[in-house]
C-alpha cells in the first residue's frame, strides 16, 4: 500500500484520468442517441403530416418553416441558405453580382427601380427611377416580390434580359433590352475633403474589396488633395467581413499588432488577427463616426483603433455585435451560416450585447446590464467597458426625426416627387452645383399636402 502523500496524489489523479475519458465518451453517447431519436421523431412527423394532414402540404415550405424557427431560437444570426439564394450570400460576401445594376422596392403597384447604377446596363439602357417593371424575359411580375424580381433580373454576365417597363407619365409601356454585367457595389459610397484640410470616407459595409477602395480614397485624399487629418465614417454600417475589417485598421497601426481574437466551443477554430502589412499612415489624426447601427466588422475597426489609443470615436453608442458567423457546406448546394465563436478586441473585451443563451419569461433574450460589464484599459490606459458596443471618446446626441418627416420619407412622398420633378427636369446639374429653388420647395409643400 502507498502511504507517501505523492504517491497517493500521483494515484488520485491517475485514477481521475482513467475515469474523465468514460464520462466524456458517455456525454457523447447520449448527444448522439438524443439526435438520432429527434431526427426519427421530426421525420415520422412529416410523414404523417404528409399522408393525414387535412389539405395538402407544400413539404419543402413546411420543413423550411421549421428549420427557421430552430435556427431563429438560437441567434438571429445563424441561418440556413438553400441553394436558390447563394448568390444572395455571395453578394453579401464580395458586393458583386451578374444583373443589371439597379437598386428595386416592393411597392403597391408593384417592383420598381430605385436607382440605376452611374454606368451601369440599367443606367445605359435609358432606364430610370420611378419605373414599373412589368415583365421580366415574358414574365409577369407585377404581382411578385422584389427577392422574385431579384432573382430574375440576376444572371451570367453577358447574357441578354428583356423588360417591359411602365414609365411614370407614360400610358404605353417599354420594352428595353439590355445585356448583364458583373456588376461591383462600391463599399466607399462617398468620400471628399472637409473644411481646412479635413478628409472624410464614408464606409458602408465590410466585404473582400472595402479595404481596397479605402486605400484608393486616403491615398487620393493624402496626394492630391493634401488632408491633414480623416473621418472615418461607420454610422450605419452593420458589418461584413472579418478579414476586411482587419485590412483597414492595418492601414493605420504598425505591423504586428493584434486587432481582433477569436473564440468558440472548438479551440481548434480560435484564432488571432493580427496587422500583416505595413501602414500606410500611423500619425494622422483620425476620427471615426459610429451610431447604433455601426454593427460587427465597423465595431471591430472602431474598437480596436480605441483600445490601440489610434482614433477618437464619436457619436452614439454602436450595436454590440460580438459573435461570428462561418459557412458550413450542406447537401444539394445549401450552406448553413452558423455562429461559431465571439470575438475581442485588442483590450481583451468582448462588446457583445444580447445574452441569447438566457432568456426571460416571455423567450426574449436580456442584454447585458451596465452594472455587470468589466473595465478593460487601451494601450495608453484609459479605461473602456465590455458588453455593450462600442461607447464613444465623445458622445453626440442623435436627433428624432420628426414623426411628419419620417413618413414624408417612408411613404415615398419625396420618391414620387422626385421621380415627377425629374420628367419636367431632363438636364440637372451636378451635385456640387446643384440646388433646391424656393420654387422647388413650395411645389413639394403642396404635393405632400
Amino acid at each position: 500500500m502507498c502511504k507517501n502523500i505523492h504517491c497517493k496524489v500521483i494515484i488520485g489523479l491517475f485514477s481521475l484520468l482513467l475515469l474523465f475519458p468514460e464520462q466524456t465518451l458517455k456525454a457523447q453517447g447520449d448527444n448522439r442517441f438524443e439526435i438520432s431519436k429527434n431526427l426519427d421523431i421530426y421525420n415520422s412527423i412529416i410523414k404523417e403530416l404528409e399522408m393525414f394532414y387535412v389539405d395538402s402540404l407544400e413539404v419543402e415550405k413546411t420543413i423550411r418553416v421549421g428549420i427557421d424557427a430552430m435556427l431563429r431560437s438560437l441567434d438571429p444570426y445563424t441561418e440556413y441558405i438553400p441553394e436558390q439564394q447563394m448568390d444572395e450570400f455571395k453578394y453579401i460576401t464580395t458586393g458583386e453580382y451578374g444583373g443589371i445594376g439597379a437598386f428595386i422596392r416592393k411597392r403597391d403597384e408593384g417592383v420598381i427601380i430605385t436607382e440605376p447604377f452611374e454606368g451601369m446596363p440599367a443606367e445605359l439602357a435609358g432606364l430610370k427611377a420611378g419605373d414599373l417593371i412589368m415583365e421580366i424575359d415574358n414574365v409577369n411580375v407585377e404581382k411578385e416580390n422584389d427577392s422574385r424580381v431579384s432573382e430574375l433580373l440576376k444572371g451570367v454576365p453577358n447574357t441578354k434580359i428583356v423588360l417591359k417597363i411602365k414609365r411614370p407619365g407614360e400610358n404605353k409601356p417599354r420594352i428595353v433590352e439590355l445585356i448583364r454585367k458583373q456588376i461591383l457595389v462600391d463599399q466607399v459610397t462617398y468620400y471628399g475633403v472637409r473644411g481646412d484640410g479635413v478628409g472624410y470616407i464614408h464606409l458602408k459595409g465590410f466585404t473582400d474589396k472595402s479595404a481596397q477602395e479605402v486605400k484608393a480614397a486616403f491615398n487620393d485624399l493624402r496626394t492630391n488633395h493634401h488632408i491633414n487629418s480623416l473621418i472615418l465614417d461607420l454610422r450605419s454600417n452593420g458589418g461584413g467581413l472579418l478579414e476586411a475589417a482587419v485590412q483597414i485598421v492595418n492601414m493605420f497601426v504598425p505591423k504586428g499588432k493584434e486587432v481582433v481574437s477569436t473564440k468558440g466551443k472548438l479551440s481548434q477554430w480560435d484564432r488571432t488577427y493580427r496587422t500583416s502589412n505595413e501602414p500606410i499612415d500611423t500619425v494622422m489624426s483620425l476620427a471615426v463616426l459610429i451610431n447604433g447601427e455601426s454593427a460587427s466588422a465597423a465595431e471591430i475597426v472602431a474598437g480596436a483603433l480605441q483600445d490601440m489609443d489610434r482614433a477618437i470615436i464619436v457619436g452614439q453608442r454602436s450595436f454590440g455585435k460580438g459573435l461570428v458567423q462561418a459557412p458550413r457546406e450542406l447537401p444539394y448546394n445549401g450552406s448553413l451560416k452558423v455562429t461559431i465563436s465571439k470575438y475581442y478586441i485588442p483590450s481583451g473585451r468582448c462588446i457583445q450585447q444580447i445574452d441569447y443563451s438566457h432568456r426571460g419569461a416571455d423567450g426574449r433574450p436580456t442584454a447585458i446590464p451596465d452594472s455587470l460589464t468589466t473595465v478593460f484599459y487601451t494601450e495608453n490606459g484609459r479605461p473602456v467597458r465590455d458588453g455593450g458596443g462600442i461607447r464613444p471618446d465623445f458622445e453626440v446626441e442623435e436627433k428624432d426625426m420628426p414623426t411628419f418627416l419620417y413618413y414624408v420619407m417612408f411613404d415615398n412622398v419625396t420618391f414620387d416627387f422626385v421621380t415627377d420633378w425629374t420628367q419636367k427636369h431632363p438636364t440637372i446639374q451636378q451635385v456640387e452645383e446643384f440646388e433646391i429653388s424656393d420654387e422647388d420647395f413650395e411645389a413639394f409643400k403642396s404635393y405632400a399636402k
